[in-house]
């Protein structure tokens, strides 16, 4: 899937990679999530499809722990959130 842009601070941002995890539950979505933002350099960002109340509140809240930036997110139709997460060092 292509990442959409996203606008951070008033500038388009475009996602290096994108990822939908709208069909997964926890604790499978960060284990995907954390698998994704793996396989990119520090600094490259990750869109992140997901729905679902854990999702929505584990995904921001451990990818913070874990040292990596929610720059953005995105209410969307039927529940849908979309999130931008750089990846930290």
């Amino acid at each position: 899937m292509k990442a959409r842009s996203f606008l951070v601070g008033g500038e388009e941002f475009q996602a290096d990679s994108s990822l939908d995890i709208t069909g997964e539950t926890c604790p499978m979505t960060f284990v995907r999530v954390r698998l994704a933002l793996d396989r990119l350099a520090p600094g490259q960002s990750l869109e992140v499809l997901l729905k679902g109340e854990e999702p929505r509140r584990n995904v921001p809240r451990t990818a913070a722990e874990q040292g990596h930036a929610v720059l953005a997110a995105e209410e969307g139709p039927g529940g849908l959130l979309r999130l931008l997460i750089r990846r930290g060092g």
